[in-house]
């Protein structure tokens, strides 16, 4: 009561609603306006409006005699537009840049509560607003002069070219026949954003008549302001009780679902999503997630939520794999859906990836190939599957992406309990529907069921390497007193390497085997560390060969070296390496190759066989591996082509990347001959890759 004694009403106005421009009035909202252009008394040149968008374009002239503005950078901008030649289609005929133009976008897009309001003689008239425009300079000229630039650009490109360039390449041309359009893809296409800017596009401008401030059309339509009668007929709306007043001043906060903004399928608004019962969150939840523990599950749905309800309500939409929730198949793919890449039904890709999700119950790796051999579905399917709820591992498979929840295991052993049994079900169904072999379905783990993924760092390998050759190391020393025994009863020419033989303490840090099994487990030929594990090569002691093993060893390491440079000019390290172990993989068990090949070994053997390491200038912040650096080529290989090569070697040897060009001048230059594109090409292809 104080705060309204000392806030005393000192007038009271009248308000009226005008009706004459209901749905006609716009406001527009200039940005700031530069010196030499003044909105009051500018010319405008031409306006046009494409009703439907409620989007506006204005042309508006720009004093160019005014002292700020700048001539040189007006002549410079139609310059770059327009270029030197002017005609009909030139923007800025006078050769000056003398005109602006305004682009419209929508200011909110609710604007009933809004109105423009004049006052006069003690009365407010109101007319509500149509729409709030905001203008903004529009610089589409800008791109006329980037377009007329870049034509420049081509134009001197193909005025320079030979004439072998300019010759047309003969294109072999695919036709195509497009399947019919289902409903699913014409309403994605309809609702994606290129057929919206094309509709758009196809809506026709309408020309307008601009009418100055002070001219007798504007003054007549201004008069349209105010309102025509004051009786309260027209008035009913300003008449309310105060209850209904202040229920318009503050209405209950309803949804509005006209009004929201179309948001992507995988956006969700909290706000939103709260105000829907508990079992909808959920599910909207989970089917965006698709793969959530329960502690996250009941962090996003706020707090106060009964865990009790959430589990209820998460096993209807819902399962249980490795302590985390999946969402269920047919939540994704409901009822009469099809697969986007291949067109299959929803029943068989609910089945596909059941499979999946079952194999996951079962070990935390799973391997696309076999998914796909059993389901019989096409790859792309196969993936979106796995990538639900797995993550890509390379030479691997994939392997499950959240880590074991053990903590909601021990907590609720009940649910454990029937989501095993509902797996129990789901296992039998897919036994029918795919004749499932013992292979499938048993576990190749049974720990990675109950126990967490072992991480092993490369330092915590090298200790337990360290431990375990020290306990081996009593028993190889006994072993070898009994190798020794036994090669003393054979014939004198065995005595004689016999002695020879001696046990060499190596640090563990000096020149190990060449890694092979990053590649050998892609290979899956069941080779171990080198080593067919069913029959091995000639045993060696403690990593040293007998003398006449290392030699065969040497003979078929460098016949393999010699063939392959002889078909591959120029390798890198770890090229070498993925083509040997290809070899190893074709050999048969117990080779002399399978007695451990070092990195050292197989580069000493590169030199000697004729290459040399071309030391390639790659840039520091290159993100190739140490192995993928060390270039090696065949120097001379007895052909036609061992100066080209030569050339070129020593070419990059002072660059990484080379131009064309400066090739077939190097190359004629230092082989006295005139080469063509062709011949050029030709030398590129045999000699190395270009």
């Amino acid at each position: 009561m104080a705060n309204e004694e000392d806030d005393p009403i000192i007038q009271e106005i009248d308000v009226f609603l005008a009706r004459s421009l209901l749905e006609k009035l716009y406001l527009f909202q200039y940005p700031i306006r530069p010196a030499s252009m003044t909105y009051d008394d500018v010319t405008h040149l031409s306006a046009k409006i494409k009703p439907k968008q409620q989007k506006v374009e204005l042309e508006m002239a720009i004093d160019t005699l005014n002292p700020n503005y700048c001539r040189s950078k007006g002549e410079q901008i139609a310059l770059n537009v327009d270029g030197t030649c002017t005609d009909e289609t030139s923007t800025y005929s006078s050769k000056l840049m003398d005109k602006q133009t305004f682009c419209s976008s929508q200011a909110a897009s609710n604007v009933s509560r809004y109105a423009a309001a004049v006052y006069k003689k003690g009365e407010l008239h109101l007319t509500p607003l149509h729409g709030i425009l905001q203008l903004r300079p529009s610089f589409t000229y800008l791109d006329k002069a980037d377009a007329k630039h870049r034509e420049r650009e081509a134009a001197n490109e193909g005025g320079d070219s030979s004439q072998d360039e300019a010759e047309d390449d003969v294109k072999q041309i695919t036709v195509r026949f497009s399947r019919p359009e289902t409903e699913q893809a014409r309403q994605r296409r309809v609702q994606s954003y290129e057929f919206l800017q094309k509709r758009q596009a196809e809506e026709h401008w309408v020309h307008l008549h601009y009418y100055g401030l002070k001219d007798s059309r504007s003054e007549h339509e201004r008069q349209y302001l105010f309102s025509q009668g004051h009786g309260l007929a027209e008035n009913t709306e300003l008449i309310k009780s105060p209850s209904e007043y202040l229920m318009m001043l503050m209405p209950p906060s309803v949804e509005e679902e006209n009004d929201k903004p179309m948001a992507p399928s995988n956006v969700l608004s909290m706000a939103q999503l709260r105000t829907l019962p508990l079992a909808d969150q959920i599910k909207i939840l989970m089917k965006n997630v698709k793969v959530m523990p329960f502690a996250n599950l009941m962090s996003l749905l706020g707090s106060g939520t009964d865990p009790t309800a959430v589990l209820r309500c998460v096993q209807q939409v819902a399962l249980l794999v490795q302590g985390n929730w999946v969402v269920k198949s047919d939540v994704l793919y409901p009822k009469d859906t099809s697969s986007p890449h291949s067109g299959v039904p929803a029943e068989v890709l609910c089945r596909g990836r059941d499979f999946v999700m079952w194999k996951f119950t079962q070990d935390r790796w799973v391997v696309r190939k076999e998914v796909a051999a059993v389901t019989k579905l096409c790859p792309e399917d196969v993936k979106d599957f796995l990538e639900h709820m797995s993550v890509a591992r390379i030479n691997k498979g994939w392997e499950f992406m959240l880590p074991y929840d053990e903590d909601f295991v021990k907590k609720h052993p009940d649910i454990v309990q029937r989501q095993q049994m509902l797996w129990m079900g789901i296992q039998a169904k897919l036994e029918k529907v795919y004749n499932l072999l013992k292979e499938h379905l048993t576990p190749k783990k049974q720990e990675a069921q109950s126990a967490h993924p072992l991480l092993v760092s490369g330092e915590q390998r090298v200790n337990m390497a360290k431990a375990k050759v020290k306990q081996n190391y009593g028993q190889l020393e006994k072993e070898l007193q009994k190798q020794k025994a036994e090669m003393k009863s054979h014939d004198a020419s065995a005595k004689t390497d016999v002695p020879n033989i001696r046990i060499k303490e190596e640090p563990l840090s000096g020149e190990e085997p060449m890694d092979t099994s990053a590649h050998s487990e892609g290979l899956n030929n069941g080779l171990v560390n080198g080593l067919h594990p069913a029959q091995g090569s000639p045993d060696p002691v403690n990593g040293h060969l007998p003398g006449g093993c290392i030699d065969r060893v040497a003979q078929e390491l460098k016949a393999f070296v010699s063939s392959t440079f002889k078909k591959q000019f120029v390798l890198t390290l770890s090229e070498l390496k993925r083509l040997f172990n290809l070899h190893l993989a074709s050999l048969p068990p117990g080779h002399t190759l399978f007695s451990g090949i070092s990195d050292k070994m197989l580069q000493d053997m590169v030199l000697d066989t004729g290459c040399k390491q071309i030391l390639v200038p790659f840039p520091p912040q290159t993100a190739a591996s140490p192995d993928e650096l060390k270039v090696y080529a065949l120097w001379e290989a007895g052909d036609t082509y061992d100066q080209h090569r030569q050339v070129l070697l020593e070419i990059f040897s002072k660059n990484y990347r080379v131009r064309r060009n400066v090739i077939q001048n190097q190359l004629s230059q230092e082989c006295g001959e005139d080469l063509n594109k062709q011949e050029v090409d030709r030398v590129l292809k045999v000699s190395c890759c270009s």
